[in-house]
């Protein structure tokens, strides 16, 4: 209709592409990632390794292939995840992973729990904790050498149009790019989604997330703590050396007090909730915060358009699967679109974008349903919910094959998986 093309021909993107290229050049390709970060550069060198030309297009500037500064940020990586990444043979080029080896849920000062043993489950770990550094250089390695992968970066896509037949997206500098497909991998924020007219279901969950790495005197000797406090869930995570990630759940009011605090004042506040079982504490590099909110697209595809990573779904990081999610696309969508390929049809057809959302929605919704049913339960101090909650863990823990299940979800390997979930090649 004529609204819905009007949407689509609105403005995305401001800014300028830095990159020296003449006006009006016309760059051909079989599909358009839009956002060129973990979830859009892991979909470019899978679907260039599968024969495809691709395009990414990416706002911010590659990293030079020195380790820049540590600022915070890691990834979980889920063990079916993880062998996505080594088939793409991106992996092999993780300088340092921590593996997660056991996983301790508690609920305060209950003295129930349940702890999970990868061993119970097979001789891999969970999963691992991943600096975001290290796994930024290692996808810009890898999608250096990959042929059929154009990298345009800084880059903005200024607007883009959905033919019959192709797509074609207006660069901020003047150049062209003409596909099959265009997939909108650019964040919770994406104006690609946006600009079709997809509207999304948000709600604010009045957190705020608390991240800072924390150095202590013991080993952690690979476990994985979720303590569940009135405020939310307070998540360690082991990485590498006598360090772990924190995720510190906090109401959205208290929040800013706390991350205002003085260094010593702001480790005394954690300490009361970390603990002593690892010695002695300290913050280490920088402490940021981010708001907590759920986001889910009303539909992945649209014509000639697919939604990947956040762009199409946004959930509550109380099980550190968001990223593991955007991974679980892009082994779909590689799936789908190189199996189209390779029988000579078109990649853009309706019917294999359906067959995309299908396989993921259920997924996405039932992830979703449980984080957000989780962090609701615990994320209070009601007396008569504490006491359900917690003899429901002493339970979980009383049930080894019911321990095996929720065992399998954290390592990501539940259900119909692509074939790079399961480490096939693409």
């Amino acid at each position: 209709d004529e609204p819905a093309r009007k949407r689509e021909a609105s403005p995305m993107h401001d800014g300028s592409n830095a990159t020296d290229a003449p006006a009006g050049e016309v760059l051909q390709a079989d599909v358009l990632v839009v956002g060129g970060g973990l979830v859009g550069l892991s979909l470019g060198i899978g679907l260039a390794q599968g024969g495809l030309d691709v395009v990414v297009v990416d706002r911010e500037a590659p990293t030079e292939q020195v380790l820049p500064a540590f600022d915070g940020r890691v990834s979980a990586i889920a063990y079916a995840s993880r062998r996505a990444l080594e088939a793409l043979g991106i992996w092999q080029h993780v300088a340092e992973a921590e593996p997660i080896l056991d996983i301790r849920v508690t609920d305060g000062d209950s003295p129930l729990f349940v702890h999970y043993d990868h061993r119970e489950v097979g001789p891999e770990p969970f999963g691992h904790i991943v600096e975001n550094r290290h796994l930024r250089l290692a996808l810009q390695a890898v999608s250096a050498e990959t042929k059929g992968l154009t990298l345009l970066a800084p880059a903005a896509v200024k607007k883009l149009d959905r033919g019959p037949t192709e797509v074609e997206a207006l660069l901020a500098d003047g150049r062209r790019v003409r596909a099959a497909l265009a997939v909108g991998a650019e964040g919770r924020q994406s104006p690609t989604r946006d600009s079709a007219g997809i509207r999304t279901t948000t709600w604010s969950y009045g957190q705020v997330g608390i991240v800072c790495t924390v150095r202590h005197e013991k080993p952690h000797r690979g476990v994985a703590q979720e303590r569940f406090l009135p405020a939310g869930p307070f998540a360690i995570l082991p990485m590498t050396g006598n360090r772990s990630s924190l995720v510190w759940t906090e109401r959205a009011d208290l929040a800013p007090a706390l991350l205002a605090l003085p260094e010593h004042e702001f480790l005394a506040e954690m300490a009361k909730r970390f603990g002593d079982y690892l010695g002695k504490l300290e913050v280490e590099g920088p402490r940021w915060s981010y708001p907590l909110s759920f986001l889910h697209a009303e539909r992945y595809v649209a014509h000639r358009l697919a939604l990947a990573g956040d762009a199409a779904h946004g959930i509550h990081p109380i099980s550190g699967q968001g990223l593991n999610l955007g991974l679980r696309d892009v082994a779909t969508l590689i799936e789908i679109l190189v199996g189209q390929a390779r029988l000579g049809l078109d990649i853009g057809d309706p019917l294999a974008l359906e067959a995309y959302e299908r396989w993921r929605r259920v997924d996405v919704f039932v992830l979703g349903a449980i984080t957000d049913g989780l962090n609701r339960l615990f994320s209070n101090d009601i007396a008569p919910v504490r006491l359900i909650r917690d003899v429901g863990l002493g339970i979980v823990e009383q049930i080894p094959p019911l321990k095996r299940v929720f065992m399998r979800h954290a390592r990501g390997d539940m259900g119909e998986l692509p074939r790079l979930l399961r480490g096939e090649p693409v």
